[in-house]
């Protein structure tokens, strides 16, 4: 079972992150394999821990990934679960 928007879903499929478009400032579109979108404003990371910190380069911002159904930055040595940006 697996909650998206306070819904209780059945079935063991995992959230996985399946596209991501770049907006305007650190804003993404995320679209998950529930078939949700949801709006993510990344400046927010900024601020939780110095992991974080390579974001503040738009170039490295806008080459986020998905890996493994988690947006994923710098290598690899950046990223965030599919629940955090739900």
């Amino acid at each position: 079972m697996y909650i998206v928007d306070g819904i209780a879903y059945s079935g063991k499929e995992e959230l996985k992150v399946e596209a991501v478009k770049v907006l305007d400032g650190m804003n993404l579109l995320v679209k998950f394999n529930s078939g949700v979108e949801r709006l993510f404003d990344a400046s927010r990371l900024l601020n939780a821990g110095p992991v974080f910190a390579p974001l503040k380069d738009k170039k490295v911002f806008r080459a986020v990934k998905i890996e493994y159904g988690t947006l994923s930055w710098n290598d690899g040595k950046i990223d965030i679960a599919p629940e955090y940006l739900n």
